[in-house]
């Protein structure tokens, strides 16, 4: 089980290994590594993929989880790719991981080759949505995850139909309420970075379904006017919060074409 030990983390990760260029994936609030597979089995090869788990979520997750925040977690990046030896690597990075995607590219920009921001923003949440999310996560964390409110979350991160829902829904069964809500309060109590977009000067692709009920597409429209080095928006029909996970064929063309322009 491939671990490393950095920040006082034992991060889990998965590494596809190689010479080749190197992409970092970062996953969403109570996701995992595995909602990248799509990109990792496209891009394995020709790429050096790496994938890993957040704080508080899946193969990082532990009995306790301290408070802490996405800069944090971008020093968790950022040490994760020095204990693998990674000196520069596009980051990648879906909605949580795209927070802490813009916090490492602000705070550890020598390492940020380029970034891919999927259904994320650079702003905070929105008063009203985060009262609604929190009492949803009170609720789940005192009396577990109903059926109900579990498709309620699918609704939210899938949106509504996808066939691959049921094993998520599962996922989320597990996650323990002091995980959940660590990490709900580091999600609420995040700072808005949209000020200082212009200082990121790497180019960057921004992905963002259409049907997004967590995060409008108009904020996505902002990040990528807000980015210093120049981004390309691309919206994905149909797709909802984990676009890249539902529809990985509009997600993986306008990925690979990004990484094709930056490059050797």
């Amino acid at each position: 089980m491939p671990i490393a030990a950095v920040n006082g983390q034992k991060i889990y990760y998965e590494d596809t290994g190689g010479d080749g260029p190197v992409a970092v994936f970062s996953h969403g609030l109570f996701m995992d590594h595995a909602m990248f597979a799509p990109q990792v089995e496209a891009l394995k090869g020709r790429w050096r993929c790496i994938t890993w788990d957040e704080r508080g979520h899946a193969g990082t997750a532990g009995e306790t989880l301290a408070p802490f925040t996405y800069y944090d977690s971008a020093d968790d990046l950022a040490a994760l790719l020095a204990h693998l030896g990674v000196k520069r690597a596009v980051l990648a990075g879906m909605s949580q991981g795209g927070f802490l995607s813009l916090r490492c590219a602000l705070t550890h920009p020598e390492i940020v080759r380029a970034l891919i921001l999927i259904d994320t923003q650079a702003g905070q949440e929105d008063p009203g949505a985060l009262e609604g999310h929190m009492a949803l996560a009170n609720a789940w964390a005192a009396n577990g995850l109903s059926d109900e409110m579990a498709s309620i979350i699918e609704g939210i991160i899938l949106g509504e139909g996808w066939a691959g829902a049921a094993a998520w829904k599962a996922k989320w069964k597990t996650i323990t309420p002091a995980n959940l809500l660590g990490c709900m309060q580091t999600l609420a109590g995040r700072d808005d970075v949209t000020g200082r977009l212009g200082e990121i000067k790497v180019p960057a692709l921004v992905l963002h379904g259409d049907k997004d009920a967590a995060i409008d597409l108009g904020l996505a429209r902002k990040l990528a006017a807000g980015l210093g080095g120049g981004a390309e928006l691309v919206v994905i029909p149909g797709g909802g919060h984990a676009a890249n996970l539902t529809h990985p064929e509009v997600a993986n063309a306008a990925i690979e074409r990004f990484l094709a322009g930056l490059g050797a």
